[in-house]
C-alpha cells in the first residue's frame, strides 16, 4: 500500500476490540482501535505512520485483530 490502506472486519456480536500494526520484529507500531464496538462491519485506514505520527520505512508489517475469543494477524507491505 501507499499511502494507506484500508482494513476491514465483521464483529458478529459486541466485543472489545483492539486491532495494532506491528514491525516484523514484533514491535509495535500503532494502535488503530482499542474500544468496545457493537456488532457489525467496520473498516479502518491505516496511514503509514506510528503512534507519534512519524510516517514509516518501507517493509513488511502485519496488523492484529484481537476481540473476544479471536485473534487474527496479517501481513501488509509498505512501498514508498
Amino acid at each position: 500500500f501507499n499511502p494507506t490502506t484500508q482494513i476491514q472486519f465483521d464483529l458478529p456480536r459486541q466485543s472489545h476490540v483492539r486491532l495494532d500494526v506491528v514491525n516484523v520484529l514484533g514491535r509495535h507500531v500503532k494502535t488503530l482501535v482499542e474500544k468496545s464496538l457493537p456488532a457489525g462491519i467496520y473498516t479502518v485506514t491505516f496511514d503509514g505512520k506510528d503512534d507519534n505520527d512519524r510516517s514509516l520505512a518501507s517493509g513488511v508489517y502485519f496488523y492484529r485483530l484481537e476481540a473476544e475469543g479471536f485473534s487474527q494477524s496479517k501481513k501488509m507491505i509498505l512501498l514508498k
